[in-house]
């Protein structure tokens, strides 16, 4: 099964992909974490994706695209993957087509969590509060700047992904709102209609 996550920062996507890799036995490929490793290395890549983060945009296409091709490549992926953090734009949701494609795989679904971007904050603020309680590192990109940033790149270039996936018929939208029991559960739902 070859599963895409979308919804906004703080939505609940990375939870919830880590509730269904362990349910479906696939691997739970965040780009996100994939680019916190590249930046946290300190080579010239590094410290360009550290500063690309740091202020809330989006890593250049080409180079998602190199990573995301790399990984699904990898092993474990191939039996099946779920995809969080990528694609962001329509270009890149072409991309991974192509790469799906040239592998003779397709997605089987996209499943997108959708939150009210004013609940986001509370959600993001918190979780960078729990992770300093925790002695946990604070994600650079986990303040209310770059939360404004980052939701205004996903209105202008991830949420019209949407509606490219839904004309495919792949799309199924849950409210992610819920608790997170409650959302996994409908999420699997939706996987299986």
């Amino acid at each position: 099964m070859r599963l895409l996550l979308l919804g906004p920062p703080g939505a609940g996507k990375g939870t919830q992909a880590i509730h269904l890799a362990e349910r479906l036995g696939i691997p739970h490929l965040s780009t996100g974490e994939i680019l916190r490793a590249v930046a946290s290395k300190g080579t010239t890549i590094g410290r360009e994706v550290a500063g690309i983060m740091q202020r809330g945009a989006l890593v250049p296409d080409d180079l998602m695209v190199t990573i995301v091709r790399d990984r699904i490549a990898q092993s474990d992926a191939r039996s099946g993957f779920i995809l969080d953090g990528f694609p962001r734009t329509i270009t890149q949701g072409m991309a991974l087509e192509k790469i799906l494609d040239s592998a003779g795989l397709r997605l089987d679904r996209v499943l997108e969590l959708k939150v009210d971007g004013a609940m986001l904050l509370d959600r993001i603020l918190k979780r960078a509060a729990d992770a300093k309680a925790s002695g946990l590192m604070e994600r650079a990109d986990d303040n209310e700047e770059a939360l404004r940033v980052r939701l205004d790149l996903y209105r202008k270039q991830t949420e019209p992904l949407s509606d490219y996936y839904r004309s495919k018929g792949i799309l199924r939208s849950v409210d992610g709102l819920q608790t997170i029991e409650a959302v996994s559960h409908v999420l699997w739902e939706a996987i299986n209609t």
